[in-house]
């Protein structure tokens, strides 16, 4: 598929030094953040939107997958080259070119890292408040394609609501451009938020407008320990009862707590902590006192058994802790994790955990659940070995369990990872043939011939 002429024709776009072939660089690009790979024949590394074009027109005319890639940080395959072909990494598209501090938006490349553009910003007194847990890895063209969210997602928004416009390279190797700088803008069909969470299958973008807000002055950190999950899950509704927004309300369950006291050495949570809960308010210091007030008050009626207000960043770090290394914390619990990011109605939270609980007991399965429990997005993780077929079927089975419990509950399947590869043959239970079949129309008008990040999101033949 892959010719010695096509491979000169793209070394000569991007350069020699910036087209891998060798089997070590191929597996490592066709890998995720799950291990889950399959072997890119080449990879290339472009360094400008019009190498990225030049690349894609290269696939299009000799009907090459091409496979964009952020920082590989993904959890449902969806920047892994099924088909093999072209994975074009944005790793070098890396640059913040404009922080606008009078119209409070930032202009970067795709390349760009999280954590690395919220330093840069903050550093002026400005915020960009999508927070993935994989901030400090993870790159902006990546979030932009899976539309990430994080904890911070509860009162701000996910990362649609922060971007107004994009630089994109279609399959074909146009360039085009969506939005403006504007906050309001209505001209034509809105293909900003069409790409945000099309999982690389429609373009590639080359370039962000990002919305940022003002930094805000004052927030408060509290820990709420509790006996057991359903106390804390009810200690979730509590808080909603005091109709306040927190900027992070995380629940962590017990195994989940003990994963990471493994991890880490120590444990981050009093003695009999069967669930926490990690809270966080902001904005202007008095009424950061005084929702803080209110959250601790809720958690105590609720049946918390400690609640613990940070006093110090550094106290603060240390409550966090927790939370950020959790992902890192599961790896050795088992050879593989399926991560289920399953979300429903911030009310159904308790009966989400009951049917987690259900199904850990009927499947006999080792399954840790985390997340984001203010917006209603759990991270359902179910640990196993893969080389023990039976519990590779139980799990496969309360995979499918959970998909339908959650439907059935009124959520959806993906909070924020997207469908990929992992998801796909699961798309059905939550859109209507009629929906898929006109997804399928959307994808054969920007990508006629197929090759853009094939095999991703609709459900195999």
């Amino acid at each position: 598929m892959v010719t010695e002429s096509f491979v000169d024709a793209v070394v000569a776009v991007a350069g020699a030094g910036h087209v891998l072939r060798d089997q070590a660089t191929r597996q490592a690009y066709g890998t995720d953040a799950l291990q889950r790979g399959h072997p890119a024949d080449l990879v290339v590394r472009p360094a400008t939107t019009s190498e990225v074009a030049a690349v894609a027109r290269l696939c299009h005319q000799a009907r090459v997958p091409l496979v964009p890639r952020g920082a590989g940080t993904g959890y449902t395959g969806g920047a892994v080259p099924v088909h093999g072909g072209v994975v074009v990494s944005l790793e070098r598209l890396d640059r913040i070119l404009e922080i606008d501090e009078e119209n409070l938006l930032a202009v970067v490349q795709p390349g760009v890292i999280t954590g690395a553009l919220q330093a840069a910003v903050e550093a002026r007194g400005l915020f960009y408040p999508p927070d993935p847990q994989s901030l400090a890895e993870s790159s902006i063209g990546g979030n932009i394609a899976e539309c990430a969210g994080g904890p911070r997602a509860f009162k701000y928004g996910v990362t649609r609501r922060y971007v107004l416009a994009l630089e994109a390279v279609l399959p074909d190797g146009q360039v085009i451009r969506t939005g403006s700088k504007a906050v309001k803008n209505v001209v034509g069909y809105d293909l900003t938020q069409l790409l945000i969470g099309s999982e690389g299958t429609l373009a590639i973008v080359t370039e962000a407008t990002l919305r940022l807000v003002p930094r805000p002055p004052a927030v408060a950190t509290l820990r709420a320990c509790f006996a057991d999950v359903a106390a804390a899950a009810l200690g979730v509704s509590a808080v909603l009862r005091r109709r306040v927004v927190p900027a992070a309300l995380e629940l962590v369950d017990q195994d989940s707590l003990d994963a990471v006291a493994g991890y880490l050495g120590e444990r981050l949570a009093p003695a009999g902590t069967g669930a926490l809960l990690l809270i966080e308010v902001d904005g202007v210091a008095e009424a950061v006192a005084a929702e803080a007030a209110l959250v601790a008050d809720a958690c105590r009626q609720a049946g918390a058994l400690e609640v613990l207000l940070a006093e110090s960043d550094q106290q603060r770090d240390q409550l966090w802790r927790v939370r950020r290394a959790l992902s890192y914390a599961l790896r050795p619990i088992a050879p593989r994790k399926i991560n289920n990011d399953v979300v429903v109605p911030r009310g159904r939270v308790p009966e989400l955990f009951a049917l987690v609980e259900r199904l850990r007991d009927r499947h006999r399965l080792r399954m840790p659940c985390f997340g984001h429990a203010g917006d209603g997005n759990i991270h359902v993780n179910i640990m196993i070995d893969p080389a023990d077929g039976d519990q590779l079927g139980r799990a496969e089975r309360a995979v499918a369990e959970l998909f339908a419990g959650v439907v059935a509950l009124e959520g959806s399947i993906s909070g924020e990872h997207g469908i990929g590869v992992s998801k796909a043959p699961y798309l059905g239970l939550e859109l209507s043939p009629p929906a898929i079949a006109l997804m399928r129309r959307v994808k054969q008008a920007f990508d006629p011939e197929g090759i853009l990040n094939p095999g991703k999101i609709f459900p195999p033949p």
